[in-house]
């Protein structure tokens, strides 16, 4: 196996690169947009980075916000600690790069697990956050609540597989792990293009990297019945309602999509409510819609927060 080194990962576009502190670690975050305009950060989920987002950046930078997808911890170019991958730490990760970038809130958006994390963003740091955009990530409460149609087959095996110790890094770097889960969790629209998937195969290589994204999708999983994640779930009721945008792929592999799991069942999620469901496209929306997610996030952006 041949590591990679994170420097090559940032890679060039209509963005900036910079490096920001927060919550005790350096984050990577690429950035476009006016510099005093209304900050919305974007928030990758695994196993990606925030290339994910290359072509949202432009678009939402266009329309006159000021746009930071971030490296989550443990991902791209940001620190990668040998802890801290609890969903309550990375909601605090990225309501410090909001403070570090000099902004007082922003909107946040969440793809993936990255969706969980918008969430308890909102809800343990409401001063920082002024809205929440969500692709392919139901409300936490209702994902444990509801009644919803399992993960395919070969989705669930890659959740279970993903909480083994050391096998799922060495398929993540020497492997096709990546593949697979781009693939199956992705759902039958297909995974990301080729240039994508080997950029999140290269993402993966980077020391420590595969390590980090597992340990995120391990919490989400073992943090369910353990005092860790009734603390996290009871944070989650008591939040103050924002508005959200949730989109949805008919096709998602790991989080199918049914309406009884997918809009909120619980009253104070939202003061203001969209939904949207993409009916040919699965998982990871920025890259098998990416056309239609920017328009999506403009279009609602414009309604909730227009830009001053």
């Amino acid at each position: 196996m041949t590591t990679v080194d994170s420097a090559s990962l940032l890679l060039d576009g209509p963005w900036e690169h910079r490096f920001v502190t927060a919550n005790g670690a350096r984050f990577h975050v690429a950035l476009s947009g006016p510099q005093d305009a209304p900050l919305v950060l974007l928030l990758h989920g695994v196993p990606q980075l925030w290339w994910a987002w290359r072509h949202q950046l432009p678009v939402l930078a266009a329309a006159g916000y000021r746009v930071a997808a971030m490296d989550l911890r443990g991902t791209g170019c940001s620190d990668k600690p040998p802890q801290g991958y609890d969903v309550p730490t990375l909601a605090a990760d990225a309501a410090g790069v909001v403070r570090s970038l000099g902004a007082d809130d922003a909107v946040v958006v969440g793809a993936g697990t990255g969706g969980d994390v918008a969430w308890a963003t909102a809800a343990y740091h409401p001063d920082v956050v002024r809205a929440v955009a969500v692709l392919g990530a139901p409300h936490p409460l209702d994902a444990l609540a509801l009644p919803r149609t399992p993960p395919r087959p070969a989705a669930t095996s890659l959740l279970a597989f993903a909480q083994l110790p050391s096998f799922p890094e060495r398929a993540m770097t020497r492997g096709d792990l990546v593949d697979r889960m781009l693939a199956h969790w992705g759902g039958v629209a297909g995974r990301p293009d080729a240039e994508a998937v080997e950029t999140y195969r290269r993402a993966a290589r980077v020391p420590f990297a595969a390590h980090s994204q597992l340990e995120q999708v391990r919490w989400l999983v073992r943090s369910t019945p353990r005092p860790d994640g009734g603390r996290y779930r009871a944070v989650l009721r008591d939040a103050r309602p924002v508005p959200v945008l949730q989109v949805h792929g008919r096709r998602d592999g790991l989080r199918p999509a049914t309406s009884a799991a997918l809009r909120p069942g619980t009253a104070h999620v939202a003061t203001t409510y969209r939904f949207e469901l993409l009916r040919d496209a699965g998982h990871y929306l920025t890259d098998q819609a990416p056309e239609l997610v920017g328009e999506l996030l403009v279009d609602w952006l414009a309604e909730v927060d227009p830009p001053r």
